[in-house]
């Protein structure tokens, strides 16, 4: 392996010490590219994060409240083992709307930071109000997020409960 000499020294010198107008295109494109690569994974990295029951449930609102509820239901444990996670129904697969439901969802960090539902009593009180909320979200996209796993057509609405058929025909 040949060793650099001085003048090759210099020059790569000179080029980093006062770069041609060309060479500081070349090193800011080039640094805008590995910028933006860290930055997107990083921010895959965190929406992935923010997008699993561990996450959702790791505050004691939802650990005491609508996990300990959901627990109860069919969507939580059944004859075929399949698992809706609270991702599953609260958060859209497709990337667009994902972003947007984050955004949304970053509004209620004020409500954890002011203890809007705090306590099993502040819950039970806003519980309506929220409710509404998701119910309103999920007649605007047509049950998208309940459509990602469940098929209208393969429903048999006979073997339902009456309300569930009602709300299915």
């Amino acid at each position: 392996m040949k060793l650099p000499t001085r003048d090759h020294l210099r020059r790569v010198w000179r080029i980093f010490n006062a770069p041609s107008r060309h060479y500081s295109l070349m090193f800011l494109t080039l640094g805008g590219f590995i910028a933006g690569v860290v930055f997107w994974g990083a921010f895959n990295t965190t929406l992935e994060a923010t997008n699993t029951e561990l996450f959702c449930t790791s505050c004691h609102e939802m650990q005491n409240n609508v996990f300990a509820e959901l627990k109860r239901t069919i969507h939580y444990s059944n004859r075929s083992g399949v698992r809706a996670s609270c991702p599953d129904c609260h958060v859209p697969h497709q990337w667009t709307n994902k972003i947007a439901r984050k955004m949304q969802a970053s509004k209620e960090v004020w409500g954890k930071i002011f203890g809007t539902i705090a306590t099993r009593e502040k819950f039970l009180r806003k519980r309506r109000e929220l409710a509404e909320h998701e119910w309103a979200r999920l007649k605007a996209n047509d049950s998208l997020e309940c459509r990602n796993c469940h098929n209208y057509n393969a429903m048999d609405i006979t073997r339902q409960s009456p309300r569930a058929g009602a709300i299915h025909e």
